[in-house]
């Protein structure tokens, strides 16, 4: 009777384990997922739907890599240096929505996540929308302001660096925006808030280095793409998702 309990219990867990594998298949939505209204904007094998910001195709600095997409350092170029390879998902703008991306730095890697952006002819894709940082907080040469590391409002809100996986480790940051409320989470940590068109916006964006950013002064979109930049240094990105609310 024991050995039969023991058995029993074995395939019980061999079989909660292999559920929980294939549940966590990147770029794959579960039925719970999909119920509720999530969609993915990447899945693993094409990159359908990006292009480059203020272009038409994908840049040549973008590969797929063990199911996630990576920008790698343009040809020709330094580490650091953007071979003008920031991207967005132009399929669709978005207003209200929840997006989640799992990240990975390299060593020393500098990148990040844009969200309302709006595209400015000759301009990058930071010009005219937040970013969320991604960084290798340890080794980054931009690691020496608060509001410049890793799932912060880049150089306006410091997020708290102690949810932040090291290089070479995914993280996930879930950016949810409603009329203008918006939170950053980090590996299931909230790590800050903010809303947008306030007088609070407005002063953060004045006491930052966009404070001449004509995309800012002139006020962020009220909807617009998401994007991802290229800053000279391979990161990757996978289970890029996101539901309308």
């Amino acid at each position: 009777m024991k050995r039969t309990i023991i058995l029993s219990l074995s395939l019980v867990a061999a079989i909660l384990i292999s559920a929980t594998s294939f549940a966590q298949k990147p770029n794959k939505l579960t039925k719970e997922e999909k119920k509720e209204g999530w969609e993915l904007l990447f899945n693993g094998k094409k990159f359908d739907g990006w292009r480059q910001c203020n272009g038409t195709e994908m840049p040549a600095n973008w590969t797929i890599e063990d199911d996630a997409m990576k920008v790698l350092i343009g040809e020709g170029k330094q580490p650091g240096h953007g071979a003008g390879g920031d991207i967005i998902f132009a399929d669709k703008k978005f207003k209200n929505f929840e997006l989640s991306i799992d990240w990975k730095a390299s060593e020393m890697a500098n990148s990040g996540i844009f969200f309302n952006v709006r595209e400015v002819p000759g301009k990058p894709v930071y010009y005219a929308a937040p970013e969320v940082q991604v960084l290798d907080n340890e080794k980054a040469s931009d690691n020496k302001v608060a509001s410049h590391l890793a799932g912060s409002l880049y150089d306006m809100i410091a997020a708290d660096p102690k949810t932040v996986n090291p290089a070479g480790e995914w993280n996930t940051v879930v950016i949810k925006v409603k009329d203008g409320k918006v939170t950053h989470t980090m590996n299931g940590t909230k790590v800050l808030s903010y809303t947008l068109w306030t007088p609070e916006w407005d002063k953060l964006v004045q006491n930052s280095k966009f404070k001449n950013f004509p995309g800012f002064t002139e006020g962020i979109s009220k909807e617009g793409y998401i994007g991802l930049q290229d800053h000279g240094y391979p990161v990757w990105f996978r289970n890029l998702k996101i539901r309308e609310l």
